[in-house]
């Protein structure tokens, strides 16, 4: 059947078994799904927050000219891995080949490489990883080479471990675990042999903000599993535990100067849970929240998988309630003076201005605010 549309003939049922061809052959979507690509509308905030300054981690900023100096000191750290285990090359080979359809279906993107050149990456990478993880742990490991082109040059460790929190920047959870096993590996003497890469992520991380210790959160989260560095991050932040919900009332959240002029007083949370953040009796609770170098980028980090993996709105919610807190640099005095905030960065301007820049492009979900209960006490 033909069919005449804006004077162009159209075969109809030509463009239909067309279009049918296209529909069946769309990749069918993996609910394995948990690392993806920034938006657009997030990654032109702040570029450098989302893009590795020196190593590539994973599929998705592979080969880049600009993160190849690092590769060959990645194979380095291969070299080192299999030195220390009772496995062979082959032997970790099979075990990514045997899981590469799971790692596959774990990136957002379709992956272009063949097999033989993800396998090898994903193996190069994870070892780098682990590597990385083991030496940050044990300082004889640090210390085994004279030529450690992360560990005896310092900014070089500091720049690696920013890029090994970002989004795109992820290898999945479970390979690391599959290939690290304390049995396997020979560690110093005196070194803890119970190891294990979530003990080894939280050692990696809880210099950059407090952090509650996996076992913690297993107790009250039903032992949550890890999808990634990252997704590790967002879960040591959960609360814990949901607020009853509150229908948000209004939008209107004090500044830490207004409420300060109200009477409130302002109280250092004992909490290691930035989320505990508490009203009672004229006192503001705020847990210690510390401003270092990779601030930025770890919030950022945190609200884009966020958005595009996850079915709260914590991180989200809690960079709203902090910016109106921190509207002025008055404001971030305030809090600095009661050891809430501690600033190792910027000035009290800059701490404002930081919070400023973070909540654009969030949003406030009106009956699923996490302190929508605190937003009403603090304006009661």
């Amino acid at each position: 059947m033909a069919e005449i549309t804006n004077d162009t003939l159209v075969n109809i049922d030509e463009l239909a078994a067309s279009m049918r061809g296209e529909l069946e052959s769309l990749p069918v979507l993996s609910s394995k799904c948990c690392i993806y690509t920034v938006p657009k509308r997030l990654h032109h905030l702040n570029e450098k927050a989302y893009t590795p300054q020196l190593v590539s981690i994973g599929p998705l900023h592979h080969g880049k000219p600009e993160l190849r100096p690092m590769e060959e000191h990645k194979k380095r750290y291969l070299q080192d891995f299999l030195q220390r285990t009772k496995w062979s090359l082959v032997d970790y080979l099979k075990v990514i080949g045997k899981n590469e359809k799971k790692l596959r279906d774990c990136y957002a993107e379709i992956i272009g490489f063949s097999s033989d050149e993800f396998i090898k990456m994903i193996l190069v990478d994870a070892a780098f990883i682990i590597e990385v993880l083991l030496r940050y742990h044990s300082k004889p490991m640090r210390n085994e080479k004279e030529n450690d082109r992360v560990y005896n040059k310092p900014w070089a460790i500091l720049d690696i471990r920013k890029d090994m929190w970002l989004l795109e920047n992820q290898l999945p959870f479970f390979i690391l675990e599959d290939l690290f096993d304390p049995a396997r590996i020979t560690l110093p003497s005196g070194e803890n042999q119970t190891l294990s890469i979530t003990k080894l992520a939280y050692e990696f991380s809880k210099d950059l903000w407090d952090l509650e210790e996996m076992e913690e959160k297993s107790q009250k989260n039903k032992s949550p599993k890890v999808h990634h560095l990252v997704d590790f991050l967002w879960i040591c932040h959960q609360p814990p535990q949901s607020k009853s919900k509150k229908k948000l009332k209004t939008l209107g959240i004090p500044s830490a100067t207004e409420l300060h002029q109200a009477g409130v007083k302002f109280k250092l949370g004992a909490s290691k849970n930035l989320f505990d953040i508490k009203f009672k009796n004229g006192i503001l609770e705020i847990p210690r929240l510390e401003i270092v170098g990779a601030t930025e980028l770890l919030f950022r980090n945190l609200l884009a998988f966020e958005q595009c993996h996850c079915s709260k709105n914590y991180i989200n919610d809690y960079v709203i309630i902090i910016n109106h807190l921190v509207n002025t640099a008055k404001d971030v005095e305030l809090l600095v003076k009661d050891g809430i905030v501690e600033n190792w960065l910027w000035d009290d301007e800059g701490i404002s201005a930081l919070f400023h820049g973070l909540v654009k492009e969030t949003s406030v979900i009106i009956d699923d605010f996490y302190f929508s209960g605190l937003v009403e006490k603090l304006n009661a």
